[in-house]
Formats: C-alpha cells, structure tokens, sequence
C-alpha cells in the first residue's frame, strides 16, 4: 500500500474513531507529535541579540504597517 493511501485511510479513521481509540493512537504517537517550531540554539541567540538590542534603542524597528507596506512594495518589484 503506498504512504499516500495509508494517509488517507488514517485520516479518514481519525475522522470517525471512538474517543478511546483516538487517546490510544495519540499516546502510541505523542512523543514524535510537536507543540509547536523548536529554535535551534544559534536562531534563540540571534533573536536574543536582536531583542537586546532592540531594548537598548540599538538598530531600527518597525510597525506591523511599515512591515506590510515594505513587504508590498518588495513584491511589486517582483
């Protein structure tokens, strides 16, 4: 059976599985299954710094609308 049929018959399982059974699954999985994006230890450094700096008025900050408005323009370029 290919991964792609396995997926979809799991997933249409899950879809309609009893409460039991989908805790057993989730506890069979649950070490492999992530809560979120880990940082690697050089990317938390790095926003550590940035966060510092930016803390002590060091380099230049943006707002939410001054971000959208650079990222818009960037891709009119494109």
């Amino acid at each position: 059976m290919r991964t792609s049929q396995i997926r979809k018959q799991l997933h249409d399982y899950i879809e309609t599985a009893e409460n039991d059974k989908l805790k057993a699954i989730y506890t069979l999985l649950q070490s492999e299954i992530s809560d979120g994006y880990e940082l690697t230890k050089a990317q938390r450094e790095e926003l550590d710094k940035r966060f510092k700096d930016h803390q002590n008025g060091v380099g230049r900050s943006f707002t939410w609308d001054e971000t959208l408005a650079m990222a818009k323009q960037a891709l009119v370029k494109y």
